[in-house]
């Protein structure tokens, strides 16, 4: 693999985006040629996010490569524990994670990409254009801007796609996201909380606690358009460290945004010789959250609907290969409006916790 700032001007793909789901789509097409992965921000890079793989990524991985035992956080398996804060209501649930460390998670699968894939970082696209031969790609690189053209190109770039809106395909709206990594003065019990809390307003959908080693990342995601988030999770952070003083100092925090799928039209798989995957393609669980399982199967499947297909033929074909995955959206998404209801929220108190755990599984 070469680590390259000095992209060449021809590739067979280019993929934009070094997340999971980029990463993934230029392993599978270098099958067919040369790939360039290029990605707007440094790496190896911060994302903000619990690290936690559910069983379908891990067995997705299972089928790549052994994973580094170096990059697990204790404690290494957590299950997922449904809170209601407010009534002091914990059901925990049989649905299991695998404990990782994100950004050397995401480094590992950089270190997976065969020798005919280059990897231009702090390279953001600039502009895009697709005509009856290919894909003309204008990156920046280091301050200039390099043109260059590929048969496929793969979106990869997240939930504010700059390639899905230059596809004229539109914005999916976004929730925000803040984590913050607090130092532990104690042991958190080996739970992936996701707590539901009624005091922070109703910009606030939820927020989850995962025990990482020496860390405690406490994430909360709010609703679209939601104003001072910031002030938000300063809140949220007070409410919590009243219960929890092992909750230390917040060391650092992170802001970002998350995928909110609202429609099944949110979904879409490209147009032309562009295939979007990941978020930038709404492929994410509407109702838990989750991303990582969504975006390395439908990156894998783009790659290799480019290894085996001709350019023009790729996006028919991967379009074909996630019918499955949108079908699987589609499905979450009829139990979108109750489970975000305040109504949702109060009667999964009174459900039995082994139905919680049953329902939790499919979500």
């Amino acid at each position: 693999m070469t680590h390259s700032t000095a992209p060449g001007t021809e590739y067979d793909t280019v993929v934009v985006g070094a997340g999971p789901a980029g990463l993934m789509a230029a392993m599978k097409a270098a099958e067919r040629g040369t790939v360039l992965v290029v990605e707007a921000s440094s790496m190896p890079r911060d994302k903000s996010c619990g690290g936690m793989l559910n069983e379908y990524a891990q067995a997705f991985l299972a089928g790549i490569a052994p994973l580094p035992q170096s990059m697990v956080r204790p404690p290494a398996c957590i299950n997922f524990r449904y809170v209601d804060w407010d009534r002091g209501i914990r059901k925990p649930t049989s649905l299991r994670f695998l404990n990782v460390d994100r950004r050397e998670f995401d480094d590992w699968l950089v270190s997976l990409l065969p020798d005919n894939v280059d990897v231009a970082a702090s390279s953001p696209v600039k502009g895009m254009a697709q005509d009856d031969a290919g894909v003309s790609v204008t990156v920046r690189v280091d301050g200039e801007d390099r043109m260059v053209r590929c048969n496929n190109l793969v979106g990869a770039d997240g939930a504010r796609s700059a390639v899905r809106r230059t596809l004229g395909e539109g914005s999916v709206s976004t929730y925000v996201t803040l984590q913050d990594f607090c130092k532990l003065e104690g042991e958190l019990e080996p739970y992936f909380d996701c707590i539901y809390m009624r005091d922070i307003g109703d910009s606030y959908a939820y927020s989850y606690i995962v025990p990482k080693g020496e860390w405690g990342l406490v994430g909360s995601v709010y609703y679209p358009k939601t104003k001072r988030p910031h002030e938000k999770q300063d809140q949220t952070m007070q409410i919590l460290r009243t219960s929890l003083p092992q909750l230390g100092e917040t060391v650092k925090r992170e802001a970002s945004v998350a995928l909110h799928v609202r429609s099944a039209a949110d979904v879409v798989p490209g147009r032309g010789r562009v295939l979007l995957v990941g978020e930038a393609g709404g492929f994410m669980s509407p109702t838990s959250g989750e991303g990582i399982s969504y975006a390395m199967n439908s990156g894998a499947a783009a790659g290799a609907a480019i290894a085996s297909s001709a350019p023009d033929d790729a996006l028919a074909a991967y379009a074909h290969s996630v019918d499955h995955i949108a079908a699987n959206i589609r499905r979450k998404l009829r139990w979108l409006p109750f489970m975000e209801s305040a109504w949702g929220k109060y009667l999964a108190g009174f459900v039995p916790t082994p139905i919680v755990s049953k329902v939790t599984e499919g979500l």
